[in-house]
């Protein structure tokens, strides 16, 4: 029966055994194997089961695949021969003068207007996705509720027709821009509580046409058609049952209410249409805003202009798993295996497509998914880029060491990318990071799927690889959100961090920052070589003042904005001079993940020393032709 059960796996593209990125081989285990086939809606209970699925399973989806035309995405004119720099962000941190303790879409506009004005051609910025509204302590953007839909609480209050300070309780908003961290709770509170009370406002003045007017709003409902009713009836069962202890996600819902077609929804539907009508009004001023900062960085001066983010997958008790429960793979989690950085591999959590359900609907849901984040995206980061080809599934139940790969429909999927991105005039960007499937890449640069490169983790044998030798078709950057800004990697702020949350103990500290000391002071030797400083400019025993700090930092990012590589980004973080990481993985609690905000406000940041000195340097390197 083994034997079945392993043919059975194969036909549904589920690895049977795969070698780790420290050359161990991991065998799945026959219990794996089952609760897999399982998860995907496979009965694998017996030798009868196992022979009838057999005999019903489709061809295994290809595995070598060839990119024609009908398989290259979007490529913008000015990078068919030039070189273009960027700045990225996350659009929480960012501060000014009118901000409601979190950025918003007006600050993303400003920031955009800046940027553009700054010589950049792209504003990157983290995944906007919809998270839970009636749990707003949950906030990390890379764990979202629904990927089709975006945050309200990136809403600008102060920008929605009819907005009147008198309805903002104004020491609660002081208190909340004071904040060095989000206070997403305090945060949803205000806004939602100004928005509830501009509803009404809005509903009863607005005109019939014009792009404020009530005929646009219609219109987006119409367009957006059942995705978006689900998403606004979910989102007010949500607050509901939140309210009533329940929960915000579905799994602690009464049974009765955890299908969207079951009659205890239909009625409660019936009974709150106002209430859906506002959760669709506040898609549809996120919506509004997210276009008008597009808008305003192109006119700035952005040929790429925003440059969006889209999560690995959604929520297990989110919209998106609630909404379709057949597309959604919820018996198995995705995540990452064993690798040199985490021997004990990642569980992200998250609930991923079910690829067979994928390729009975044609794609649809996924060409879907993708042209909802793209519509007003000049470029779209694809966080972990080999989910195109397959995903690491783990078994509810299991850790991450017992699962395995599961493999997708790659032609197929990259005609939907191809499609979107050529439909949308959007650039795609594959976050290839991690352990990178054989020939991976070379399929990425056939389908002009531009690779991203970190200097951090960018090393030959004896020490960083020179920018020199990066791809054409990358963007590069110094590190991510789950890394440290150049200052603190400097000074091993993170290694610090790591110890103290006991991820690394001494001897492993001590190896790392030998080896990175060793790092520091060969990048320092090649940026005297360059003429990008001076001999002695910058100590290399890993302490900066900051002078050195400033002259540190624009040296490296000159370095680095020389690489061939289509695309550079500066890090906000970098250019503000923070230090700390915004997340650090495998924490939840023990660090203050998806909150930090800057120190500078965007009105303080141009006149910045350090912000000037990078900006200088990096349009420098990479003038807009």
């Amino acid at each position: 029966m083994s034997e079945l059960l392993d043919r059975l796996c194969e036909r549904h593209g589920i690895t049977l055994a795969y070698h780790d990125q420290l050359g161990y081989l991991r065998v799945a285990s026959e219990e794996v194997k089952r609760a897999l086939l399982e998860a995907i809606g496979v009965p694998a209970d017996d030798e009868a089961a196992l022979r009838q699925a057999l005999a019903e399973a489709p061809e295994l989806p290809e595995a070598r695949v060839a990119v024609g035309a009908d398989r290259r995405c979007f490529l913008p004119g000015c990078l068919e021969h030039g070189r273009v720099w960027g700045v990225a962000l996350q659009l929480y941190q960012l501060r000014s003068a009118r901000d409601w303790g979190i950025g918003d879409f007006e600050d993303l506009a400003r920031a955009a207007e800046l940027a553009g004005a700054c010589g950049a051609d792209f504003l990157g910025v983290n995944p906007l996705h919809a998270l839970l509204l009636a749990d707003p302590a949950r906030c990390s953007p890379f764990y979202p509720s629904s990927r089709r839909f975006l945050n309200p609480l990136y809403i600008a209050v102060d920008r929605v027709p009819g907005y009147d300070p008198v309805l903002v309780d104004q020491a609660e908003l002081e208190r909340l821009r004071a904040c060095s961290l989000v206070d997403y709770p305090g945060v949803a509170r205000l806004k939602v509580a100004v928005l509830r009370r501009l509803w009404p406002r809005w509903r009863e003045t607005a005109a019939e046409g014009g792009t404020d007017g009530r005929a646009a709003f219609d219109a987006f409902r119409a367009t957006r058609g059942t995705p978006l009713a689900r998403q606004a009836l979910f989102e007010a069962l949500s607050q509901h049952f939140a309210a009533e202890g329940q929960g915000a996600g579905w799994q602690g819902w009464p049974e009765e209410f955890r299908s969207p077609d079951s009659a205890a929804v239909l009625a409660f539907e019936a009974e709150r249409r106002d209430e859906l009508a506002f959760q669709a009004w506040l898609q549809w001023l996120a919506d509004r805003q997210l276009e008008a900062a597009q808008r305003r960085g192109r006119a700035a001066g952005l040929r790429i202009g925003l440059y969006l983010d889209l999560a690995v997958g959604d929520a297990p008790d989110g919209a998106a798993t609630w909404s379709d429960q057949a597309l959604m793979v919820t018996g198995a989690r995705v995540g990452a295996p064993p690798d040199s950085f985490n021997i004990a591999g990642q569980d992200w959590g998250l609930s991923p497509l079910s690829p067979a359900v994928l390729r009975q609907r044609a794609l649809a849901p996924y060409r879907a998914l993708l042209e909802d984040v793209m519509r007003h995206a000049g470029a779209l980061r694809l966080d972990h880029a080999m989910g195109l080809r397959q995903l690491f599934f783990i078994p509810s139940g299991h850790p991450a060491t017992e699962g395995t790969y599961l493999r997708y429909p790659m032609g197929e999927m990259l005609e939907a990318l191809a499609e979107a991105s050529r439909h949308c005039r959007s650039l795609v960007i594959g976050e290839d990071l991690g352990t990178v499937p054989e020939g991976f890449r070379e399929i990425m640069a056939a389908a002009e799927i531009q690779s991203y490169r970190l200097l951090y983790f960018e090393r030959l044998d004896h020490g960083l690889k020179p920018p020199g030798d990066y791809p054409r078709q990358a963007l590069a950057c110094l590190s991510t959100h789950d890394l440290p800004p150049l200052i603190g990697w400097w000074q091993g702020d993170d290694v610090a961090l790591q110890r103290e949350l006991g991820f690394m103990d001494g001897p492993m500290a001590e190896a790392e920052l030998g080896r990175r000391a060793e790092d520091q002071r060969r990048l320092l030797a090649d940026l005297v070589v360059e003429g990008l400083l001076e001999t002695g400019q910058v100590p290399a025993d890993g302490r900066l003042s900051g002078s050195a700090a400033e002259a540190l930092s624009a040296a490296v990012h000159r370095h680095l904005a020389r690489a061939p590589s289509r695309l550079f980004a500066v890090r906000l973080e970098d250019l503000a001079g923070e230090r700390q990481a915004v997340n650090v993985p495998g924490t939840v609690e023990e660090h203050p993940n998806w909150r930090r905000r800057l120190g500078l406000t965007l009105e303080e940041l141009p006149q910045s020393r350090l912000f000037q000195a990078v900006v200088r340097g990096v349009a420098g390197e990479r003038p807009r032709q």
